[in-house]
């Protein structure tokens, strides 16, 4: 299948981790901020376990550095099953048109992540939904592996459970994946992704409620959701194509077949 280009794969999940400060917000606060010892309240659902701890600024960093690697660990694995079962398809079909379709999807898919973020199109809403019956299966383990001592190995697992919450973005990277055509390219492709939520989501750990202030904001929610916008279109015409290779190729997931 068609090799995919990772930049534009990182510069979604850039733009796109505007959605993570809503999503995951509470859950990156919680286990980030200094708490005193006492019953943590409940975040919004779905709920997730906090660790009671210590407020030094050297463990708050291990924390992050940990629940985050962790997290894109999930990526990862979820990465490569989804491009190892779609090059298994392909190898078995052997057909150009497989692969087109491949590439189609994924660039659509980016377009609906982008109606999405804008508020302008809620259909992954319901991807996010259906997701559901796979968290409440996996929310039980994060009791498991949480505690009043969150070392580094505890907070990695606390984030590896984090990196399988239901989420309409992360489902529409995973086409992309699929497109890589390999357990090892649709790793690679999530790798990039995680690695362009990173960002964001370090600096929500260390600044809280502050940058979701700011990341709240209609104006700077829309200019991300329309980054997203742009690639899928791009994408979409040089698929029809209505737009040539050369530079191109550095702002489009892959080359349809």
């Amino acid at each position: 299948m068609s090799g995919v280009s990772l930049f534009p794969v990182f510069l979604v999940g850039l733009a796109g981790s505007v959605h993570c400060v809503g999503m995951c917000g509470g859950i990156v606060g919680a286990l980030s901020l200094p708490r005193p010892r006492q019953p943590t309240p409940a975040l919004r659902e779905p709920a997730f376990p906090v660790p009671v701890r210590s407020s030094t600024a050297s463990a708050s960093l291990t924390w992050i550095g940990a629940y985050n690697a962790g997290r894109i660990a999930s990526y990862m694995t979820a990465g490569a099953l989804a491009g190892g079962l779609a090059g298994s398809a392909a190898s078995l079909a052997s057909l150009p048109a497989l692969q087109a379709g491949f590439y189609w999807a994924a660039n659509l898919m980016l377009v609906a992540l982008g109606l999405f973020l804008m508020d302008a199109w809620r259909g992954l809403a319901r991807v996010e939904q259906a997701g559901q019956a796979l968290w409440r299966h996996l929310a039980p383990l994060l009791r498991r592996v949480n505690g009043a001592r969150a070392g580094g190995g505890r907070m990695f697992a606390l984030g590896a459970l984090w990196g399988w919450l239901p989420c309409g973005m992360v489902y529409s990277v995973l086409v992309t994946a699929m497109l890589s055509g390999s357990a090892l390219g649709g790793a690679g492709v999530m790798l990039a992704f995680g690695l362009g939520t990173l960002p964001m989501l370090a600096a929500l750990g260390l600044a809280g409620g502050r940058l979701r202030t700011l990341m709240a904001r209609r104006t700077v929610r829309l200019c991300c959701a329309l980054a997203i916008l742009v690639f899928g279109i791009l994408g979409l015409a040089r698929a029809a194509g209505g737009l040539p290779a050369g530079w191109m190729h550095e702002l489009c997931l892959g080359s349809p077949a």
